[in-house]
């Protein structure tokens, strides 16, 4: 897991001071309950649960807000894993893309492939049809090593 250090805390916080925004103890708390659970894939009310631990007097919309802003400012993806539900995920710096998805469709598992397999692809059609590719996401859909055993 990786967590943030203060040096990402103090360029997190000028570029929300950028936008017009502080970073407030609530988004901080909001900030490191994404940290905490990173790998988990949580919806913005598994979120909202998860701070009201830290901060009761936070409410959902607070942390929807917080999210988009994130979202919004690259600190967060948000993904869509079929299942009717916005889940997010902390953006990583070193990241030149997000990260592939292995999505179990019997128990809703949630792998994530480090590598990126469209490199050789991407150049491809780069080059085709002279187009840049600044980003790319992609989920595979099928069944967990526990769910084909069964």
């Amino acid at each position: 897991m990786s967590q943030l250090t203060s040096r990402d805390f103090e360029s997190l916080k000028e570029e929300l001071k950028k936008r017009g925004y502080k970073l407030t103890p609530q988004r901080r708390s909001i900030v490191d309950t994404i940290i905490d659970n990173e790998g988990k894939h949580l919806t913005t009310e598994e979120i909202y649960d998860e701070v009201k631990q830290r901060c009761p007097e936070i409410g959902l919309a607070t942390v929807y807000r917080t999210i988009l802003l994130l979202e919004e400012m690259g600190v967060v993806y948000k993904l869509d894993l079929n299942d009717g539900c916005s889940r997010y995920e902390l953006a990583h710096v070193n990241e030149t893309h997000r990260h592939h998805h292995l999505v179990c469709n019997s128990c809703g598992k949630v792998l994530e492939v480090q590598d990126d397999l469209l490199e050789d692809l991407e150049a491809q059609i780069e080059s085709t049809y002279k187009f840049k590719i600044l980003d790319h996401s992609v989920k595979f859909f099928g069944l967990c090593e526990d769910c084909k055993e069964k």
